[in-house]
């Protein structure tokens, strides 16, 4: 990325190209993972900034910093689905239980005097059982079909395989964005009420952890292992 970066740019793109631009965005509130395919402008729009100035921030990081981190956009779709389940799943098959845990714990102990609580445990019992199945049917369809279409000579017999899961998995990653976002309204940005206890600050961090691999996790999967699959099915 350099100087001829526009606000037309799509924010999906730009943090697949260079991932540290994420923590402009992020910093900002634009979702760049669920709604990656929006341009910059319309992100910037929707959360009533200026596109201009973000533009410029996010040249001024990319150009002043070396890249960090792995360009996931030039792996192979099998290096990216292999990463996301040994990374990103792995996380998620040990988070999600003790985070609903320590939800459990903090609503017993505080939910009488802070009733949003209960709200935030409905919440993410739905959020877990959703991604709980999500990560399923990735594991079982959709990452082997990656595999399978990253050394196959033909794409022939795997519209069928792919087109069907991929339009099901997005709409998966939109209802868990506006899960977090509705658990971050509810917790006021994940900040501790003065009476907080130990467990509920370690709760409240956890969420915004959460929240944060989520990003990256469908970042990976929506603007790069599913726009690769779209593009070798079009080949």
């Amino acid at each position: 990325m350099n100087q001829t970066l526009t606000s037309t740019d799509r924010v999906g793109e730009i943090v697949a190209n260079h991932p540290q631009a994420a923590r402009i965005f992020e910093r900002h509130g634009i979702d760049y993972c669920c709604s990656g395919g929006r341009t910059l402008e319309q992100a910037c729009q929707r959360k009533g900034l200026d596109p201009s100035t973000v533009t410029a921030e996010v040249v001024d990081l990319v150009t002043g910093h070396p890249e960090t981190g792995l360009r996931w956009a030039d792996r192979s779709m099998t290096d990216v689905a292999d990463h996301i389940e040994r990374f990103h799943h792995t996380y998620l098959k040990t988070e999600l239980p003790r985070l609903s845990a320590l939800i459990e714990k903090v609503n017993t102990a505080h939910g009488d005097r802070h009733p949003e609580l209960f709200e935030v445990a409905r919440v993410f019992e739905a959020f877990r059982a959703e991604m709980t199945d999500h990560m399923r049917k990735e594991e079982e369809v959709l990452f082997p079909a990656a595999r399978k279409l990253d050394a196959a000579r033909s794409i022939d017999g795997f519209e069928w395989l792919v087109r069907g899961p991929l339009t099901c998995l997005v709409h998966e990653h939109e209802e868990a964005g506006q899960a977090l976002t509705r658990m971050r309204q509810l917790t006021g940005g994940y900040t501790p009420p003065a009476n907080a206890c130990a467990t509920y600050r370690v709760m409240l961090d956890s969420l915004a952890r959460l929240e944060a691999d989520t990003h990256q996790h469908v970042h990976k999967e929506n603007n790069i292992l599913f726009e690769k699959m779209q593009r070798r099915l079009a080949c």
